[in-house]
């Protein structure tokens, strides 16, 4: 399988988490513990890996990332 980047990220709504997060004045903890209250088994550190481009984000993980957050989907993914 063939691994691919989008202009050197491995995902293009790490950004757009980081920024909700931080709006919220959530941790990356906090984030990752709401994720697994959710059903959604992540770690802090993929949190960090994710919101600096290190790692894919699942389509379920964006499902999730945009309840937890309450943004839109389309926003997460730079969409206006």
């Amino acid at each position: 399988m063939k691994i691919y980047d989008y202009d050197g990220a491995k995902n293009i709504s790490g950004e757009r988490i980081r920024q909700a997060r931080v709006t919220q004045r959530l941790t990356q903890g906090d984030l990752a513990a709401r994720m697994q209250l959710n059903g959604v088994q992540i770690e802090r550190e993929a949190i960090s890996k994710i919101e600096s481009g290190a790692r894919f984000v699942a389509d379920y993980e964006l499902v999730h990332f945009s309840k937890v957050l309450g943004v839109a989907i389309n926003w997460l993914v730079g969409e206006e």
